[in-house]
């Protein structure tokens, strides 16, 4: 009993901790918010749960919580006042993904996404196809605005002045992107967001989008983007991403040449909100802003430590 309660002990101890020539678990989020996701993500991960485990609870952190205003419960709503939600996650070894756009009072959209992945055949479930489903998996509808929320809205509609379907970069980092390697060669890429504020009822953006918002593949590396969904999604960025460094780029290289293509095709793309995140098998990783003014703050955890960094800007 003794040498198998040792034997038990070690092995829990152990668990997650890279071999030699192994770089270990690596996890990498978009925005501040990512800190606490990634934090979580490396608690899950560490404590004995997949690679697919670590990143879907990772998510969960900023979606739970209501200060974050782009994701999840709290999120900004449309121009109607309904808060609609999109998620996506991709599975590097299955190269299957599975996503929920335009979802309603479900305040774990990436939670949905992964069953949508496991349970079914399908990609993709939208709408109130997204929330039947979500209710037959065992979710429970929610009101999702908070009283912040409402009122940020309701000051917005008030408003004669009103920017519409866009709002102050500043105060809305659309979305929570992560990737993440168990240092085994396994690659995961989820992205979670409420999308562009006062949108149009509807709208759906780059996140839950299957080689746009994420994207990963066992053979190379994972990406993610945050920004401007309706530009990103007509450049497919984390797919072309990834792509680049399965012909030999760094996730560095790959993330600032995606980025150089969006500006070279449209000159005026050098001042869009556009940023993205990558890392390959050996968890080295990427981090790009288009411009300074909408610089990326982005979260890295690597053994054990867990930091936010600032992103290169082209601009």
């Amino acid at each position: 009993m003794k040498s198998v309660a040792g034997a038990a002990a070690i092995s829990n101890a152990d668990f997650g901790k890279p071999r030699a020539g192994e770089p270990g678990p690596v996890f990498l989020s978009t925005w501040v918010h990512g800190k606490p996701a990634n934090d979580r993500a490396a608690e899950i991960f560490n404590g004995g749960g997949s690679l697919m485990d670590a990143v879907e609870r990772g998510i969960n952190v900023p979606e739970n919580d209501p200060k974050v205003t782009s994701v999840g419960y709290g999120g900004l709503p449309n121009e109607e006042g309904e808060v609609e939600l999109d998620a996506a996650i991709m599975d590097g070894t299955k190269h299957r993904a599975g996503a929920v756009a335009n979802i309603h009072n479900i305040k774990n959209p990436i939670s949905v996404a992964r069953l949508v992945l496991e349970k079914t055949k399908h990609t993709t479930l939208a709408g109130e196809g997204a929330f039947r489903f979500a209710l037959k998996m065992g979710f429970h509808p929610e009101q999702l605005l908070t009283p912040g929320s409402l009122k940020k809205w309701m000051d917005w509609k008030a408003d004669p002045k009103r920017q519409v379907f866009w709002m102050n970069p500043t105060e809305n980092h659309d979305t929570i992107g992560m990737v993440a390697t168990d240092g085994k060669g396994h690659v995961i890429s989820g992205c979670s967001t409420s999308g562009l504020a006062w949108k149009i009822p509807g709208r759906v953006g780059d996140s839950p989008l299957v080689g746009c918002g994420v994207y990963a593949d066992d053979n190379v590396g994972a990406a993610s983007a945050t920004g401007d969904g309706d530009l990103m999604t007509n450049y497919c960025t984390s797919v072309s991403i990834v792509h680049n460094m399965a012909r030999g780029a760094s996730p560095q290289q790959a993330c600032e040449d995606l980025l150089k293509h969006i500006a070279t095709t449209d000159p005026r793309n050098q001042t869009a909100d556009v940023c993205v995140i990558a890392l390959n098998l050996k968890g080295e990783v990427g981090a790009a802003s288009m411009r300074s003014g909408y610089r990326l703050k982005y979260a890295l955890w690597r053994d054990g430590n867990s930091q936010l960094l600032d992103a290169v800007a082209l601009y």
